[in-house]
């Protein structure tokens, strides 16, 4: 499949980006102010509560990834307008000036000195004509290098390495050569292949600045791990699904960024890339925690193969589900946008199962839900790197 010059049908956002999905979002600063969110979510259809449990007394780094993050979810371009609810102005207006840098629609609205009825009422008359704006948005004709791509794998199996993220690579290296923008990461999950990524660095730089970013995930591990990994790495699931070490299951993961693809640069968690090809970002590998972390980078489609079938969603970023478990396409169905299982019954071959993924990504991008919207799975997990104060 010739999947260069492909076009779609996206919101074209007030910076130039390309989103394909169309949400209000109302986005709490910190944990005591979900509730304001939440109320404002139901008082307006159409707008979207990104509730979660941190943002106070974050200090340093961790500070800063809360920011990055939030920010970053709120400038993606499948969200076209942002109320921002926080308990005071002060962190609220920064996430607010972040997010106003892409043109955007935004507001903020703090509850000390105003209280819940208040804000929500405030809120409430904001979003609504956030909401109305948004519906007047029409899509437009874009081409496919316009698309920003993430991928991530969970629940892994034999089946994994062997079909569902290879079909993923064979898409990735489509794509890439296409001119979009890709993102893999999953640090954790290279223990023991990371040499195979090493040599895919496209410079000596960004080789170095991806072993640097490896070994300082590893340090963390190594600081932090009782006796070993056991039923986190590998999981329980995977140990289930025939992975018996974590070598095993890196082998299968590096699957995903096919044979051609170049890794042409190194991003910290929720940074944004500032130009095509293929990244490694440095992050967790919980599903929800990498998926949100793609979202808060600017990614508008993910690929999620799945070998026991994990579930995961996003509120902002649609997860396509790649399975190659026959077993779970059986039992999971409804959970599965692109069943690959006949690579394994070899009744089709890897590019073909990559076209299939490439075609449902346009499917995807034109408007259709994946599984994981239909569902309403919209995992919003913000990555913590200590305590707080």
């Amino acid at each position: 499949m010739e999947i260069k010059g492909r076009k779609f049908q996206g919101y074209r956002r007030e910076n130039g980006r390309v989103g394909v999905r169309n949400h209000v979002i109302v986005l709490p600063v910190d944990d005591i102010s979900n509730a304001a969110a939440e109320a404002v979510a139901n008082n307006i259809k159409g707008a979207l509560a990104l509730p979660h449990p941190y943002g106070r007394l974050q200090f340093g780094a961790d500070l800063d990834l809360h920011f990055r993050t939030l920010i970053g979810t709120g400038c993606n371009p499948n969200v076209a307008a942002v109320v921002v609810i926080g308990i005071e102005p002060g962190w609220t207006n920064k996430v607010v000036d972040g997010i106003k840098a892409t043109g955007k629609p935004v507001e903020g609205f703090w509850i000390e000195q105003n209280g819940d009825h208040n804000t929500i009422c405030a809120a409430s008359k904001k979003a609504k004509e956030f909401v109305q704006y948004a519906s007047e948005i029409q899509r437009e004709e874009c081409d496919v290098s316009e698309l920003w791509v993430s991928t991530k794998c969970g629940e892994s199996d034999t089946t994994s390495g062997c079909g569902a993220n290879p079909t993923v690579g064979d898409a990735f290296d489509k794509l890439y050569d296409a001119g979009c923008t890709l993102v893999f990461g999953e640090t954790s999950e290279l223990t023991g292949g990371e040499h195979l990524v090493a040599e895919r660095c496209a410079t000596p730089e960004v080789r170095e600045q991806f072993q640097a970013m490896f070994d300082r995930y590893s340090d963390m591990i190594d600081r932090h791990k009782t006796s070993d990994l056991s039923e986190s790495q590998p999981t329980k699931g995977n140990i289930e699904g025939g992975l018996t070490t974590i070598e095993e299951k890196a082998l299968g993961n590096i699957q995903k960024i096919g044979r051609r693809c170049k890794v042409d640069g190194v991003l910290d968690k929720a940074e944004t890339p500032d130009k095509p090809g293929l990244w490694f970002m440095d992050s967790s590998s919980a599903a929800a925690e990498m998926v949100t972390l793609c979202a808060a980078a600017g990614y508008v489609v993910h690929f999620f193969p799945t070998g026991q079938g994990n579930v995961i969603g996003n509120p902002i970023l649609p997860v396509v589900k790649i399975c190659a478990n026959p077993r779970t396409v059986r039992t999971m169905s409804e959970h599965i946008d692109v069943d690959v299982s006949s690579i394994l019954k070899r009744e089709i071959n890897m590019e073909e199962a990559g076209d299939q993924l490439l075609e449902m990504m346009l499917r995807t991008a034109n408007g259709r839900n994946t599984a994981a919207e239909a569902l309403g799975h919209r995992e919003f997990v913000l990555t913590r790197l200590y305590e707080s104060a």
